[in-house]
C-alpha cells in the first residue's frame, strides 16, 4: 500500500471520512475520489510529497483545509468544489509553485482571496459561489496566460523507470509514459455552461470565476494583462469603480461577464477589439453612456447584455443618445396606435348601428299604432309580400312537390 500511485474510483458509493493512513502514502501523485459520499475533514497533515493531482469535487467533505497539502510543491491540480469546506484559504496555497488548477467552487469558503505572485502556471482558477469578500488581488499574476502556451507544458514527472512483464519479457518503461493512468479532467463553467476539459486540452482551457461571492472595490487593470485567458467571471459581486481599458488586451477572451455589480462610468469603446467575444453582459450596473458600435462580435449581442443600466443609451436598447434620433421600438409603438384606433372605431360603428336599428324599429312601431290609416296600409303591403312570396316559391317548384 505505502508504493501506491494512483488512486482513482470516482463515482462511486464510497462515504465515511478519508482514512488517516492516507498520510502514509509517501508515493502517491493521483488522488481521484471525487463524486461520492465522502464525509469528515481532511486528515490532519494530508500532504504527500509526489502528489500532483486532487479530485475531491462533489462530496460532503467539511472543516478547514489548514494544514492539507501544505507540503505538496508539486500539485499540480487541487479541485475540492461542491463539498462544505469553511474558513479561509491557508497562506501556505502560495508556496505551491506547480499549482495549474484551483477549483474550490461551491463551497462556504469567507475571507479575502489571497495573492497567489508565486503560482506563475497557474491557468484555471475557481473560487465561485463562495463568501469571499474584500477586494480581487492586483497580483493575480498568472504568468501562464501572459505569453505562449507552447511554452506552458505540463509539469515535467520524474524519469524513473517503471518495469512491466508480458510473455516472459520484461519491459521498461518512463514513468512519463507508462501505460498505468487516466487522462485528467476538469470541470469549469464558461459562456454560461458547465464543461469538462480532459487531457492535453486542458493546456490550452484558462479562466478566472470569482462570481457569486461578496468581492468589493475596483477591477484590477492588471487583468488585462491576462493575454490569453479565455474566460472572466466577475459577476454578481459588489464591484465598483470603471471597466479598466486594459480589458481591450484579452485578445483570446471568449466569454466576460460583469453582470450584477456596481460598476459606474462608461463602456471603453476599445473592447469592440475582442474578437473572440461570444458571450458578453455588462447588465445590471449603474454604466452610463454609449454602448459599444454594433460592429464586429458586438453585432450580435442583444438588449440583455445591457439591460438594468438606467444611464446607458445606443442600441440594442430602446433608450436613444440623440435627441433626433428615433427609438428603435418607435414604428413599433406608432402600430399598436394605430390598432387601438381602428379597433375605436370599429367599436364606435356596432354601437351607432345598434342605436340606429333600434330607433328605427320604434319609429315604425310608433307610427303604426298611432295612424290607422298607414297601419291598414302596412298590413296590406305584408300581406301582398307574403302572398306574391307563396305564388313565386309555387311556380319555381318541381312537379313532384307541388301535390
Amino acid at each position: 500500500m505505502s508504493e501506491l500511485v494512483d488512486l482513482t474510483m470516482p463515482n462511486n458509493h464510497l462515504e465515511g471520512p478519508i482514512p488517516p493512513e492516507f498520510c502514509q502514502l509517501q508515493n502517491l501523485e493521483v488522488l481521484n475520489l471525487a463524486e461520492n459520499n465522502i464525509s469528515g475533514d481532511l486528515p490532519s497533515r494530508f500532504s504527500p510529497p509526489k502528489i500532483q493531482q486532487v479530485h475531491l469535487s462533489k462530496n460532503k467533505l467539511e472543516g478547514q483545509l489548514k494544514d492539507a497539502f501544505f507540503n505538496s510543491s508539486s500539485l499540480v491540480t487541487l479541485d475540492l468544489g461542491y463539498n462544505h469546506f469553511n474558513g479561509g484559504i491557508p497562506n501556505w496555497i502560495s508556496r505551491l509553485s506547480n499549482l495549474t488548477y484551483l477549483i474550490l467552487t461551491h463551497n462556504n469558503l469567507e475571507g479575502e482571496v489571497p495573492q497567489v505572485c508565486n503560482l506563475k502556471r497557474l491557468r484555471l482558477i475557481d473560487l465561485s459561489h463562495n463568501n469571499f469578500s474584500g477586494k480581487i488581488p492586483h497580483c493575480l499574476d498568472m504568468t501562464a496566460l501572459h505569453g505562449d502556451f507552447s511554452t506552458a507544458t505540463e509539469p515535467m514527472r520524474n524519469e524513473e523507470m517503471v518495469q512491466f512483464k508480458k510473455k516472459n519479457t520484461i519491459y521498461s518503461y518512463q514513468k512519463s509514459v507508462a501505460p498505468m493512468r487516466k487522462e485528467e479532467t476538469v470541470e469549469f463553467t464558461t459562456k454560461k455552461t458547465s464543461y469538462s476539459y480532459q487531457g492535453r486540452i486542458l493546456i490550452y482551457m484558462s479562466g478566472v470565476d470569482l462570481s457569486c461571492n461578496k468581492l468589493t472595490g475596483e477591477i484590477p487593470h492588471q487583468i488585462g494583462n491576462l493575454t490569453r485567458i479565455l474566460s472572466l467571471n466577475l459577476s454578481y459581486n459588489h464591484l465598483t469603480g470603471s471597466i479598466p481599458r486594459t480589458f481591450s488586451n484579452l485578445q483570446q477572451i471568449e466569454s466576460l461577464d460583469l453582470s450584477h455589480n456596481n460598476l459606474n462610468g462608461k463602456i471603453p469603446p476599445q473592447i469592440i477589439e475582442l474578437y473572440n467575444l461570444a458571450v458578453f453582459s455588462v447588465a445590471y450596473n449603474n454604466l452610463s453612456g454609449k454602448t459599444p458600435q454594433k460592429i464586429n462580435q458586438f453585432g450580435t449581442f442583444e438588449e440583455s447584455s445591457y439591460q438594468g443600466n438606467p444611464l446607458l443609451c445606443g442600441l440594442p436598447l430602446p433608450k436613444c443618445c440623440d435627441a433626433n434620433c428615433s427609438p428603435a421600438l418607435a414604428p413599433k409603438a406608432s402600430t399598436d396606435i394605430e390598432e387601438d384606433s381602428y379597433l375605436m372605431d370599429m367599436d364606435i360603428f356596432y354601437i351607432s348601428f345598434t342605436v340606429r336599428y333600434i330607433v328605427v324599429v320604434l319609429t315604425i312601431a310608433i307610427v303604426l299604432y298611432v295612424n290607422p290609416y298607414w297601419r291598414r296600409t302596412w298590413f296590406d303591403l305584408v300581406e301582398t309580400w307574403m302572398t306574391s312570396c307563396y305564388y313565386f316559391i309555387i311556380d319555381h317548384l318541381p312537379k313532384g312537390f307541388r301535390h
